[in-house]
């Protein structure tokens, strides 16, 4: 019998399940909910933590039974901490009744899944997010007791899983642990536009923070005047005044068009009408978005290139100043000779090195590795 595993995941919903795509989503839980899909594909039993949209507990989406903890808001400040947060996150644990529980992202959920996990006898997968998750210095976790609980997971850990070589190497060099190296799936797009009927000049997709320095891409836009922009990206926690500065800006520039959040599979369809994706990050793992661009066939302008990748592959322009990345993006944008090469070299390196297959098998490994020694039928207490 194949172990049973578990992606905990509180935001995963929007993207498992059509129904709630209104709600706000990230590059984690659409990884989350491509990798449960794949592995329903190959005949695991598969579940899911996810948080309380009022959906039924144990409800099932694409083979993937879904468990609800708590509601975004639910709890009175500072004691929700334990209770309903941790409370009801260990008893969706439960109920999910898994062998192997798979989390995402530095914070304190990683810890209280792996303790939850050792005492139960089962294992727990760590997925790093992003670079910050390796480096003490630059954790993006506000509170002491949660890096706390952040660290203590990592220790327990079956198996850790980098994004990149510089992950894989950051997490050995600050923590003193081991990590394999795991790419990402993507979804095939729908459709392929030519060239001609491609209406986006510039696209920036991502979640309204301030790392991610929304505003360089309106400087961007406000050089390239000629160039149609389109902004996608919802407020995060803390974030929505600058939502509606960046919101406000844009209305001033003129020619980006700012959107707001997007369900995924309609941010999906704007990436299948861009001729240049722009990332304007300070920080980075390896971004969802790079390859919803490159299946695309849409070059990438970025100051953030995971393992050299844009530049080794010719997928586009890494950047150091806004300066450059106004000329890379005028030369993609003006030169359709230079785009159409650049786009083909795009949907090269996706069909050479993305297929399924490919990708899922280190996570395969990591599942085997961390079941052995679990007992498949054995019911967590």
């Amino acid at each position: 019998m194949k172990p049973r595993i578990c992606f905990v995941g509180l935001e995963n919903l929007p993207v498992l399940a059509p129904e709630f795509e209104q709600h706000g989503i990230g590059g984690e839980q659409v990884q989350q909910s491509l990798l449960a899909k794949a592995f329903v594909r190959r005949g695991f039993p598969v579940s899911m933590v996810v948080g309380d949209y009022g959906q039924q507990d144990g409800a099932t989406w694409s083979g993937v039974e879904v468990y609800k903890a708590y509601r975004a808001r639910e709890g009175i400040p500072v004691v929700r901490f334990v209770h309903p947060r941790w409370t009801k996150l260990w008893g969706a644990l439960r109920r999910a009744a898994a062998d192997v529980y798979y989390v995402s992202c530095a914070g304190a959920q990683v810890g209280q899944v792996a303790m939850w996990a050792a005492r139960n006898g089962r294992r727990m997968i760590f997925r790093i997010a992003s670079d910050a998750d390796c480096e003490p210095d630059r954790l993006l976790i506000s509170f002491w007791r949660d890096r706390k609980l952040y660290e203590y997971g990592l220790r327990r850990a079956a198996s850790i899983l980098a994004q990149s070589a510089r992950q894989q190497a950051l997490m050995e060099r600050n923590y003193g642990l081991d990590t394999s190296v795991a790419y990402m799936l993507v979804d095939a797009p729908e459709r392929e536009l030519s060239l001609a009927e491609r209406d986006i000049s510039l696209l920036w997709v991502s979640n309204i923070q301030q790392l991610k320095r929304p505003e360089m891409f309106l400087e961007l836009a406000r050089h390239l005047k000629s160039c149609s922009a389109n902004m996608v990206g919802g407020p995060q926690p803390g974030a929505h005044d600058l939502y509606q500065e960046i919101r406000a800006r844009a209305a001033r520039v003129g020619n980006p068009t700012f959107n707001g959040a997007l369900p995924y599979r309609a941010t999906n369809r704007v990436f299948e009408r861009a001729r240049v994706f722009v990332n304007t990050s300070e920080i980075e793992g390896f971004p969802n978005t790079y390859l919803q661009a490159w299946i695309r066939g849409v070059p990438v302008v970025s100051f953030f290139d995971p393992d050299d990748v844009i530049q080794r592959e010719g997928l586009g322009h890494a950047v150091a100043s806004l300066d450059e990345m106004v000329g890379a993006a005028q030369r993609l944008t003006s030169d359709s000779q230079a785009w159409l090469e650049t786009s083909a070299r795009c949907k090269a390196y996706m069909a050479r090195r993305y297929g399924e297959d490919q990708i899922l098998a280190p996570y395969l490994s990591a599942v085997d590795r961390a079941a052995v020694g679990l007992h498949a039928g054995a019911t967590p207490v």
